[in-house]
């Protein structure tokens, strides 16, 4: 059967990427070579997902899985520390990357194929599932990135609910978590990500520490108004108020120098994003297929939803970035992956294999 090829995504993910590079280029222009060369690594494996299809990729997804949890491993006894987690892995003159940026998306095609083949009716039915988030999601955790271990959990909360759970399976999780929560989670958090949790409520309580990221994010997005002050103009971004502002931050740099005007057309293409993503799940016949790109509208959706929220001081920081807009070579490769594995699988969704 011929099958049209999608058109609309491609130009969504191009017109979200020239909002990241232009914003990063007005708040760290130091980093924006680097950031054009992780670009070219991610059209480069987006065309090798292309050439090799599904057929050659989906049914490699455990082994996948396995090469990602391998390299969270050597990453934990070899890793190099920055920012105070030790994520980060060097190998030879190759650039620095996140492994467990590349985990999330060998979690979420391995958890699709569990789950696809093992309905979920019983208890028993979540061991393999558990076994699968929770490995490298402690790995993560061990590093410190509390960050990517909600991502993590995000995913595998989205798929196995897509795929279908007794509704008091899900109250009695909502539950657990609800007392795990004050008793086993947040004792065991590190003091600075107690800080974080809780400096987003009353950030004034210490504004010139915990708070000081949340106050100079809120100035900046304030001060924006309706069609922001100018490129390179914001006082905030660029005067070094607002720290990391490639980062964690963009989206305040953005809001300060293209006002509320920038700031909803770049959530409209987030929006155009996810709907192209449903249509396209829709689209599939395999339960699979639909399971994976719900896996990838949950991986980007849930990173929009908690960056934007902390620049609003509406989400305490978690150092989750801005998908295809923050400064990150190994989170604009996995996230390029990721959406090049969506176009593949829907391009062809009726081949078999």
């Amino acid at each position: 059967m011929v099958t049209r090829h999608e058109v609309a995504l491609p130009i969504i993910i191009a017109l979200i990427l020239g909002i990241g590079f232009i914003t990063l280029s007005s708040a760290a222009p130091e980093e924006l070579s680097r950031q054009l060369i992780w670009l070219f690594i991610s059209i480069i494996s987006c065309g090798v997902v292309f050439f090799l299809g599904q057929k050659r990729i989906l049914p490699y997804a455990f082994h996948f899985y396995l090469i990602t949890l391998a390299l969270l491993i050597i990453t934990h006894f070899f890793g190099t520390e920055v920012n105070n987690a030790r994520s980060w892995l060097f190998i030879g003159p190759l650039p620095g990357f996140q492994p467990s940026e590349l985990s999330k998306i060998t979690l979420l095609l391995a958890l699709a194929a569990s789950v696809q083949q093992s309905p979920i009716r019983h208890f028993s039915d979540y061991i393999q599932p558990a076994f699968l988030v929770l490995i490298p999601c402690g790995l993560v955790i061990l590093q410190p990135d509390l960050g990517s271990a909600l991502v993590m959990l995000a995913i595998a909360a989205g798929i196995v609910i897509v795929r279908g759970m007794p509704n008091w399976h899900l109250l009695l999780l909502i539950c657990m978590l609800v007392i795990a929560g004050p008793l086993v989670i947040w004792p065991n958090l590190k003091p600075y990500q107690q800080d974080r949790i809780t400096i987003f409520i009353n950030p004034e309580r210490d504004p010139q520490n915990a708070g000081y990221q949340i106050i100079q994010s809120r100035i900046a997005i304030g001060s924006g108004g309706l069609a922001g002050k100018g490129y390179k103009q914001g006082t905030q971004s660029q005067f070094g108020f607002l720290p990391l502002a490639y980062a964690d931050f963009i989206f305040s740099v953005l809001a300060e120098e293209g006002g509320f005007v920038a700031s909803v057309f770049l959530l409209i293409l987030y929006a155009l994003l996810f709907w192209r993503l449903v249509i396209m799940a829709v689209e599939c016949r395999r339960e699979r297929d639909q399971l994976i790109i719900t896996g990838v509208m949950v991986f980007i959706g849930f990173q929009v939803l908690v960056n934007i929220g902390v620049a609003l001081g509406l989400a305490p920081v978690t150092g989750i970035t801005l998908p295809m807009v923050s400064y990150g070579g190994t989170s604009l490769l996995s996230t390029m992956l990721a959406l090049s594995i969506v176009y593949v699988i829907h391009r062809d969704r009726f081949e078999e294999w």
